[in-house]
């Protein structure tokens, strides 16, 4: 009798951990799944901005030695951005899951608006030859985040000061101009969304809690692809740096 209790009790817990297993793959999925709709979105709408002189014109102006500058509009779009992080960082929690995702599209769309630029700096081949230069390291970082049993939250907190000492290099160089610096700041950015992508993906996994209804897993699902698309933008931008091929 003591034999059959345990049995069914074993069972039980392993239909349980099965049950989880199926979740969890499921809201990983749907994560993964709003990242690249974004990053979809981001691409088909900076292709769109670039190859449409009427659109670029609203948004950016010629400068002298081929420099892109932005007009009153572009400088609202570039950031607008900013204030849709903030919105969904503080207020996620009041606000329906349908909303969440109507604000990361806005914010998807309106990044592809800021990116159009690089059309006019970098070569569509070099441009294309990063983006999955990037994708195939993001996905074995963060294929790596997912499966190890490291707990990664001292290194994260490790990154996070080493990105506010990023931002915090970045505004002391618009006024030095230090070619050397922003050398130092690429390499050192490289490596924290390195780390972050990692980092932020192992954090979305234990998110996740099979207890949670559907809205709530929604929401969860946006920010941690909100988080996992700003880690690939960076990366993508910074690995440009160094790998993409500029126009004459």
């Amino acid at each position: 009798m003591a034999f059959e209790t345990e049995r069914s009790a074993w069972m039980r817990s392993q239909t349980e951990v099965g049950q989880i297993d199926a979740g969890l793959r499921q809201y990983m999925l749907r994560v993964y799944n709003y990242m690249a709709s974004g990053l979809a979105l981001t691409g088909l709408t900076a292709a769109l901005v670039a190859n449409t002189p009427a659109l670029w014109h609203l948004f950016f102006q010629a400068g002298p030695y081929g420099h892109v500058g932005m007009t009153g509009l572009g400088w609202l779009v570039t950031l607008a951005p900013l204030g849709l992080v903030l919105a969904l960082s503080f207020g996620i929690a009041r606000m329906q899951a349908s909303t969440a995702q109507g604000l990361f599209w806005l914010y998807a769309g309106l990044m592809g608006v800021s990116l159009s630029s690089i059309f006019f700096v970098y070569t569509a081949t070099s441009i294309t030859r990063v983006f999955f230069i990037t994708a195939a390291s993001f996905a074995g970082l963060s294929l790596y985040g997912y499966t190890t049993r490291r707990n990664l939250s001292a290194f994260g907190s490790f990154l996070v000061m080493g990105l506010w000492g990023l931002v915090i290099a970045s505004v002391v160089n618009i006024f030095l101009h230090s070619t050397q610096l922003q050398f130092v700041m690429s390499v050192a950015g490289v490596l924290i969304f390195a780390g972050l992508t990692a980092w932020d993906t192992q954090k979305i996994k234990e998110m996740y809690w099979v207890g949670d209804g559907g809205e709530i897993a929604s929401k969860k699902a946006v920010m941690g692809a909100l988080a996992l698309y700003l880690d690939f933008i960076n990366l993508f931008i910074l690995l440009l740096r160094f790998f993409g091929d500029r126009r004459e």
